[in-house]
């Protein structure tokens, strides 16, 4: 994730001033069977603050929220094994990462309700890695500086609605069956880190002839005959949009979900009835690109909205391609393993390093090559360029913290920028888990993955369990974040990506490593120790961003009043703007709610037909003055909508200064026709 440049840029500033195919596996067999496990699914919403909070991802201090384009939403599914009782429950999350913090959340509140039925060992958590939602939900201060601290709104609005997902998962489970499909997708992803990819030998490139991972993986899930969800895997950032953008939006993964779900299945969320749900979670993304132009909302279009859609709509289209056409039957158990380990002091057998030496691990670092950023997804800071290991950057080591020589021989060629592990800036120890669904299993890494690092690890942990490579997939963005694996011969050329790789060279042979003893562990069916469990940094909960003092209006004016009224009349393909005196949206969140609908006049009844998790509407939020507010609220309309008379309605919430009391408001433009 170039993105992330910010988050170390920040850090540092903080810190100065305080399908090769593997012999002796099996061939191709006789698709067995299917078995009847239980299946459910569920959805809710995970939007945070939508006014004044920093956005994770990009990590730039003046990008802040200012309204939605989309609301987040949080897709879980269950399996249970009927003839075991052994069950999985997997979520996918609008987010732009999995934190620990979230992950100790969203066990606590399963436990307090299920007891042991949900643990660390059979509960994956994953994000679509979108970096347009508001941040704050980590313990580590690299993810929330420029965010101005930890942020309790978007933290509990994050648990919750992942916990509401999974609850509503785990009732709605009936017997049913599951498939797996694989296509190739070739038009949605480029590597942005070609000069890197270009240093792996040529056995591994050859699995690449277009330096990307084509391929997408669909799990399709029944309760009897009725489908009802899918899972397609495939490796692209959720980047197309840019660090300009203000508005909470889950991309281009997160418009293929709502395509499919909103507009194909006819899912209406705030109907708050189960319909099908269709998760788009990433694999091996860490040097994959959306931008086709290689500029940040650039490819295939010049317009960031426009980009999300088409890159969202093709992996849609081929996700529906391959849920229609040949299906494998997903047979057999289920079977999970998951272990804490300390990444930063790792020592490596020489059977997974590229000289058949041992080498070890050592506290994440974070190289010059991080804060230069990149052409692609735009400038870091001056002086610095990725390649680069320039001794100036030594300059820029927290002047209260020695990085002893060790630790520096053991990141070469990187230069240290920010020894982030040594303090507690970014975790060291991490939460390693194999889930086995049947003959399928993903590996959950808690970082970003280039596709030749996804490569050797699937190949690692397919060589142990016995099984063929493409029945192992990476799951990225799972559980925890470290931020990225490269190749140890990627890491040479300290790309952003190299830069950004914490534990040194050898991270991905010690991720080799450490997933091979969970995979020897599953196939053999013996017991492994969980590890240890990390602490809590001490500045976890810290947090310098003001809260709502009260909300104020103009003389003479009300909550809710219209201040910019729609014409008379529109078109198809027309938008309709309207603008109304409003509170801060801090005030209420409206999770698995809407600040604006607009309705349909209909019997003389007024109906709603959208609302703000639309791809046709946008609410925007400004503050005028110094407590007053307005929400402009857009629509634009569907070249679908049916003529007849329409209104927007805006609903939001004012605080009093005497009182501090909250009191929600509704408000509702003139009606218009639509033509």
């Amino acid at each position: 994730m170039r993105a992330t440049r910010r988050s170390i840029i920040a850090t540092m500033l903080a810190a100065l001033a305080g399908a090769v195919v593997l012999a002796g596996l099996p061939t191709a067999q006789a698709a067995p069977p299917p078995t009847t496990y239980l299946v459910g699914r569920g959805i809710s919403d995970v939007t945070g603050p939508a006014a004044e909070n920093g956005m994770m991802g990009y990590s730039k201090f003046d990008q802040k929220t200012t309204g939605i384009h989309q609301r987040q939403r949080s897709r879980a599914f269950i399996t249970v094994d009927q003839a075991t009782g052994k069950r999985v429950a997997y979520v996918n999350a609008d987010l732009g990462m999995i934190f620990r913090a979230v992950q100790e959340g969203v066990l606590g509140k399963l436990k307090s309700r299920y007891g042991d039925l949900y643990t660390q060992q059979n509960v994956l958590l994953s994000a679509t890695h979108t970096h347009a939602g508001p941040g704050g939900y980590s313990h580590n201060l690299a993810y929330n500086l420029a965010i101005l601290g930890f942020q309790k709104q978007t933290f509990d609005a994050t648990v919750d609605g992942i916990v509401e997902s999974v609850v509503k998962a785990h009732d709605d489970l009936k017997p049913g069956t599951i498939s797996i499909g694989r296509g190739e997708l070739t038009n949605a992803s480029v590597n942005r880190s070609r000069v890197a990819f270009e240093q792996n030998p040529a056995s591994d490139k050859a699995q690449f002839p277009n330096a990307i991972d084509p391929a997408m993986t669909v799990l399709r899930f029944k309760q009897g005959a009725q489908d009802v969800g899918a899972i397609s895997w495939f490796a692209t950032h959720n980047t197309s949009m840019t660090n300009t953008n203000t508005l909470i939006s889950v991309d281009n993964k997160g418009y293929a979900a709502y395509q499919w779900e909103h507009d194909q299945k006819g899912v209406r969320y705030l109907d708050n009835r189960p319909g099908f749900v269709a998760a788009f979670p990433n694999t091996n993304a860490g040097d994959m690109s959306p931008n086709l132009n290689l500029r940040p909302g650039s490819g295939p279009t010049e317009d960031e909205f426009e980009n999300t859609r088409i890159i969202g709509e093709r992996q849609n289209t081929k996700a529906n391609e391959i849920f229609a056409g040949p299906q494998t039957p997903v047979s057999g158990g289920i079977d999970y393993r998951m272990r804490f380990v300390d990444m930063s002091a790792v020592t490596v057998d020489g059977r997974y390093t590229t000289d058949g030496q041992s080498r070890r691990t050592c506290p994440g670092v974070v190289g010059a090559s991080t804060l230069a950023g990149s052409i692609e997804d735009g400038p870091g800071l001056p002086l610095f360029s990725e390649g680069m290991v320039n001794p100036i950057a030594a300059l820029l080591e927290p002047l209260d913290v020695e990085v002893p020589q060790w630790v520096k021989d053991c990141q070469y060629p990187k230069t240290t920028a920010v020894p982030t592990g040594l303090v507690e800036a970014t975790p060291n120890v991490l939460p390693l888990q194999v889930v086995k669904l049947g003959q399928f299993h993903l590996i959950a890494v808690p970082a970003e993955v280039t596709v030749v690092s996804g490569l050797r690890l699937r190949r690692t942990v397919a060589a142990e369990l016995g099984v063929p490579l493409e029945n192992v997939l990476i799951q990225g963005y799972a559980n925890d974040y470290s931020q990225y694996v490269t190749t140890p011969e990627e890491y040479d050329k300290q790309q952003y990506e190299g830069g950004s790789t914490l534990f040194g060279r050898d991270t991905l042979p010690a991720y080799q490593q450490e997933f091979a003893k969970l995979a020897q562990s599953l196939r053999s069916g013996s017991a492994l120790t969980q590890g240890a469990t990390p602490t809590k940094p001490l500045p976890a909960e810290l947090n310098l961003q003001t809260g709502v003092v009260f909300d104020d209006k103009g003389l003479l004016q009300s909550f809710g009043q219209v201040l910019t009224e729609p014409a008379a009349a529109y078109g198809r393909g027309q938008t309709v703007t309207t603008k109304f005196v409003t509170g801060h949206p801090k005030n209420n969140l409206r999770r698995n709610g809407t600040y604006l609908e607009v309705q349909r006049e209909t019997a003389g009844q007024w109906k709603r037909i959208a609302d703000d998790g639309d791809w046709s509407t946008r609410y925007h939020w400004a503050r005028v003055g110094v407590a007053n507010s307005e929400a402009t609220i857009t629509w634009t309309i569907p070249a679908n909508a049916p003529p007849g008379r329409y209104r927007i309605v805006h609903h939001g919430d004012w605080k009093s200064g005497w009182t501090g009391e909250i009191t929600p408001f509704t408000g509702a433009s003139r009606a218009f026709t639509v033509n």
